[in-house]
């Protein structure tokens, strides 16, 4: 096991540690506004989302305090992506998995920094959203060369993410006639953490089951691309069955 490995699996025990404190501590509070207003999620509950909050708390008041622009985490959240999609080409799974994880919680921090500063605007959320298209097409570029030895790995890296932008698109296009389409299996989030647990462990995961590197990538890739695609059907249905139900 490698040195990023330990550290990987370290980190995820800590998480699961405070998981028990977090319950003790917030039992009988009301949930995080930004998680609450959210849709429901099938494999990233509320309670994981609040959770999570609650866990980058502490630095997420550090930089409100020091006045640090959201924009610098949306800008951090591109360079996130780019790094990723280097490190998954070059067969450096685990930094991968890395910069993923760090381009998520940079992408939280933007939205939550201007909301708590009083400076949202129409302008942050279009940066907001395009840039994580941004971060996300430069990461699974990286995983597509890296996969792309086969037709199978290229065909389902590019599926992953034809299907992860249609996600997006179908509400964009919704809530650009008034329909909110969110919902789904496979949300950003989801594929967020779907995609950097796969590049962290990937390398264990070959050892313990005497798999060639990048299977549990590619294993991972698939769920991303087949969970998206469902999502993106998902939504293209709602939001058609309620436009036709206004005619």
């Amino acid at each position: 096991m490698t040195t990023v490995d330990t550290i990987a699996l370290t980190l995820v025990a800590a998480a699961l540690a405070s998981m028990p404190v977090f319950a003790l501590l917030r039992r009988g509070q009301p949930m995080d506004a930004d998680v609450a207003r959210r849709s429901a999620s099938v494999l990233l509950g509320f309670w994981v989302r609040d959770w999570l909050m609650w866990a980058i708390g502490p630095v997420e008041r550090v930089v409100i305090r020091a006045g640090i622009s959201p924009d610098v985490f949306n800008y951090l959240g591109v360079a996130f992506g780019a790094a990723a999609g280097w490190a998954f080409a070059v067969g450096e799974l685990s930094v991968g998995g890395w910069m993923v994880l760090f381009g998520g919680l940079a992408d939280i921090f933007d939205g939550r920094i201007a909301r708590a500063r009083g400076i949202a605007n129409d302008y942050g959320a279009f940066m907001d959203s395009t840039l994580d298209r941004f971060a996300e097409v430069f990461a699974f570029v990286g995983v597509a060369w890296l996969l792309s030895d086969t037709r199978a790995g290229a065909a389902i890296s590019l599926l992953a993410i034809s299907a992860s932008l249609l996600v997006s698109y179908t509400r964009a296009r919704g809530e650009a006639v008034g329909v909110t389409g969110a919902g789904g299996v496979m949300q950003r989030a989801e594929r967020l953490v779907v995609l950097a647990l796969a590049g962290l462990f990937d390398a264990s995961a070959a050892s313990q089951f005497g798999w060639a590197p990048g299977t549990l990538l590619l294993y991972a890739v698939t769920l991303i691309a087949v969970g998206a695609l469902g999502t993106a059907v998902y939504r293209t249905s709602a939001i058609a069955g309620t436009l036709k139900s206004r005619t």
